[in-house]
Parts: structure tokens; C-alpha cells; sequence
């Protein structure tokens, strides 16, 4: 495949993505580390734009070692060759540099760009010093769910580390806000959001529950179950890392109920239900809901303000839970449920 720096090619023909073992694609930050630290050169390739139907995000990264050596992707194999290439000169030269990539429509069902699409590609080398450092502060926000931001100066590759929570720079919180990442307006810097992955905390390992789980676990979520009732929360009935048996109190306190988080009751036992909801609705998380009829809703609005929590408190729980789509199986009512949650995240900014 043929790339120009800085400057869009209009024909590519696609090639086979290149692969060193069978072991699975996995984080390229964490690769990148590995290999840094057995001092191998590094280069990151990050994904910094696209138009059309490419199927990496902006944001999407790439760690090369060498011609044989990579971990994760930049196009989902259609320009993985070309980069590689570059990254190895960027690697001997140290200076960065940019890809940009059109794929044909004739050609782009190969890629998976079923309508074309163009993507850029950063490349940098990396530092054995200072970017183990960076990836270390970059580890630690990711184990703490908090959300920061990188800004890279495309024309050197210098960067730096915002607060996601604490910044006021509109254009550092609005990345926060969206979860999304970009090239600055002036085109000088390329603004990326590192936020916490998306989280659905299911409250009853019920039927519906086991739906859910695995629907949402296929579609990139985060999912922790938890249920009190030891034959519900049974790891025969889920994936026992997913699986958390205990009160909603209890196992709140293992968990972050934050704005890139959402919680859904499904248990039907009021008590059950109560204490979790008690707990999300004195939370910033993004979307809460609950399962039941609009009678049991009414009961369960009277039992919430009499515990003290107002009106525009107990509207932020969608009840009856899930998009109105006639559901009535156990899982056609879980897939309305994750179709209301992806909504949420995808339509309502994170709570600041």
C-alpha cells in the first residue's frame, strides 16, 4: 500500500494485515512496556483522524517493536504494513511522522471499509526513560477509572498529561465530557481522551441478567454482576470474574459507581433493588434503571422519598426499564435494556 505524509492518497490496494504469532491482539501500551523495558526501540502509532467507514477509532493505537513485532491496529489490517514500515524509519531517524491513507471504494471490503474511508496515523518513537514513566502514569489513571487527557504535539511528538476532572480548559474537558478524541482546531496537537471503558454494574444474576451480561460483555462493556443470593451469584451462571456475590453496600465499595459507569436492578426484591439504587442515585453515574411494572415503580417512588430523595432524583431511573420495544422474553427485554445503556453513553455526556 502506498501512503504520502500530511497529504491524503486517493487509490490504496489493500493488503493482508501482518501477524508474528497466535497470541490474541492485546494493549499495545502494555506491549509497548514490555518491550521498552527489555530495551527494544519503540514506536507508537496512533490513529488521529478519520472520515468514512474505518474501523479503528480515532484513538486507536499500534505498538512496534520491528518488521515482525506489533500489537493492536490502526485500520484492522488493510494499513498495517505501510505503518510498520514507517515506524522503523521512525525508529532510525527519531523524528515523527504522518500517514494519511485513502482506501477506494472497489477496494475497501478488504479493509472492511464497506464505503471508503481515509484515515491519518501519528507515528512517534518512544523514550526509554521518559515514556516508561508516561505509561506508568497512564497505568495508574486506568486503574483508578479516572479519566485524563494526552495532548501530542504532532510536529515534535511532545506530550502532556491533563487531569480529565480538574482541567479548565474547555477543550480538555469537553474530551472528557464525549469520551472522544481529536486533532485540535488549529490542527497542532492531537487531543486524546483516555477514559475509563464504559461499565454496567448488574444488580440480580438473574435471567435477564445473564443476558445482559453477555450481550454487553460482546459489546465492549465492563460488567460486574452482583447479587446477595448465593444460588443466583453462582459462577456457573456467569463468568466468575464478572460475578460479585454480596449486598449492593457491600460490593459498592469494590466498585466505582462514576459518570462512565451504569446501574440496572433486576433482582424484584425491593430491599435488593432499594439499596442499590440508594447508592447509584447518590452517585454522578450515567445511566439508572430498574426493572419492573409501572405499579411496582409507583411503590418503589414512594419507599425513595420517603428515604429523602426528590423528584429529579428519582427521574434519573428509567423504569420501566429498556427502549419500548414490545420485549417480552428474557433476553429480547435484555437487549432493550443494553439499547437504552449504549444510548446513555453515546447521547448523554458524563456528568462533570
Amino acid at each position: 500500500m502506498a501512503a504520502s505524509k500530511d497529504k491524503a492518497v486517493t487509490d490504496l490496494q489493500a493488503t493482508e494485515p501482518l501477524e508474528k504469532s497466535d497470541a490474541p491482539i492485546t494493549n499495545p501500551r502494555a506491549a509497548a512496556r514490555a518491550w521498552l523495558e527489555a530495551g527494544r526501540p519503540v514506536a507508537m502509532a496512533t490513529v488521529i483522524d478519520t472520515w468514512g467507514s474505518a474501523t479503528v477509532r480515532t484513538g486507536g493505537q499500534m505498538a512496534i517493536a520491528d518488521v515482525e513485532e506489533f500489537q493492536g491496529s490502526v485500520s484492522g489490517g488493510c494499513v498495517e504494513a505501510d505503518v510498520i514500515a514507517a515506524a522503523i524509519d521512525v525508529i532510525d531517524t527519531g523524528k515523527p511522522e504522518i500517514l494519511s491513507f485513502g482506501i477506494a471504494d472497489e477496494t475497501a471490503w478488504r479493509a472492511g471499509l464497506a464505503c471508503g474511508g481515509k484515515i491519518r496515523v501519528h507515528i512517534a518513537k518512544l523514550d526509554p526513560q521518559s515514556d516508561l514513566t508516561f505509561l506508568d502514569e497512564l497505568d495508574k489513571a486506568a486503574a483508578a477509572r479516572k479519566p485524563i487527557v494526552v495532548t501530542t504535539r504532532l510536529a515534535d511528538g511532545h506530550r502532556e498529561i491533563h487531569d480529565g476532572t480538574a482541567s479548565v480548559d474547555p477543550v480538555i474537558t469537553e474530551a472528557v465530557r464525549r469520551a472522544q478524541s481529536g486533532v485540535d482546531k488549529d490542527g497542532q496537537n492531537f487531543v486524546h481522551a483516555l477514559t475509563p471503558p464504559p461499565r454496567i454494574v448488574i444488580v440480580g444474576a438473574t435471567h435477564i441478567g445473564q443476558h445482559l451480561a453477555t450481550m454487553a460483555t460482546a459489546s465492549g462493556y465492563d460488567v460486574k454482576v452482583i447479587d446477595p443470593r448465593t444460588a443466583f451469584a453462582n459462577p456457573t451462571r456467569f463468568n466468575p470474574s464478572q460475578l460479585i456475590a454480596g449486598w449492593p453496600e457491600e460490593c459498592f465499595k469494590k466498585l466505582t459507581a462514576d459518570p462512565f459507569s451504569a446501574v440496572v436492578t433486576l433482582t424484584h426484591v425491593d430491599h435488593i433493588d432499594d439499596e442499590a439504587l440508594t447508592i447509584a442515585l447518590k452517585s454522578p453515574c450515567r445511566y439508572i434503571g430498574s426493572l419492573g411494572s409501572r405499579r411496582t415503580h409507583a411503590k418503589r417512588v414512594e419507599r425513595l422519598k420517603a428515604a429523602g430523595f426528590t423528584d429529579a432524583d428519582i427521574a434519573r431511573i428509567h423504569a420501566p426499564v429498556g427502549m419500548p420495544i414490545e420485549a417480552v422474553t428474557a433476553g429480547e427485554i435484555a437487549t432493550s435494556i443494553l439499547a437504552q445503556i449504549i444510548a446513555a453513553f453515546r447521547k448523554e455526556p458524563a456528568a462533570a
